[in-house]
């Protein structure tokens, strides 16, 4: 049990999460973070929707918390239609096909009838993101989004040159999970 006088004010911690987010280039846990500040981790997910409520661009990941950096973005940035059935270990290839072309899965977007877009953060940019987040699919047992969609989805990806997007889509098209004739109504 942590007493009172061990927990330090919350806006002390909320500025010592935000330094802790922007020196790292990894997500950080809300355990992590807890475990840092001597406070629970719901105390957490408090402090970072605070931090989210005060225009911080903070994310929520499988792996973790991320800070997103405000300076000027080199990057590129594309969505792509995807299709495939809900078989994890073919989410896992379509992952690994695109982080292994040097790009990363930034979000997944599906088109549900009711709420319209539902977007969720991935930020995958590598193998081992892409098996840590198959880890905690796995561990949770939940459902991908895709599978409300019958397999069609969106992902935006982003890489340092439109060579890397192209790359990407290729393969995508060559294993059958490129969706060439979505378009969006």
């Amino acid at each position: 049990m942590v007493k009172q006088s061990d927990k330090m004010p919350g806006k002390k911690r909320r500025e010592l999460i935000l330094d802790w987010l922007s020196e790292s280039n990894d997500p950080i846990t809300g355990s992590e973070l807890a475990l840092k500040t001597n406070v629970s981790r719901q105390v957490i997910v408090q402090d970072i929707s605070l931090l989210k409520a005060k225009n911080h661009p903070i994310i929520a990941t499988a792996q973790g918390y991320l800070l997103i950096a405000n300076e000027e973005n080199t990057s590129i940035r594309k969505q792509i239609a995807c299709f495939h059935s809900s078989d994890r270990t073919v989410t896992e290839e379509e992952l690994n096909l695109m982080v292994d072309h040097g790009a990363k899965v930034v979000d997944v977007t599906i088109e549900h009838p009711l709420y319209g877009d539902l977007t969720a953060s991935l930020m995958v940019s590598s193998r081992k993101d892409v098996q840590q987040f198959i880890k905690e699919l796995d561990k949770t047992n939940a459902p991908l989004l895709s599978e409300l969609t019958d397999g069609t989805h969106l992902h935006t990806i982003e890489a340092s040159s439109e060579k890397i997007i192209q790359d990407v889509e290729e393969a995508l098209k060559n294993k059958g999970f490129l969706l060439t004739s979505f378009t969006k109504e």
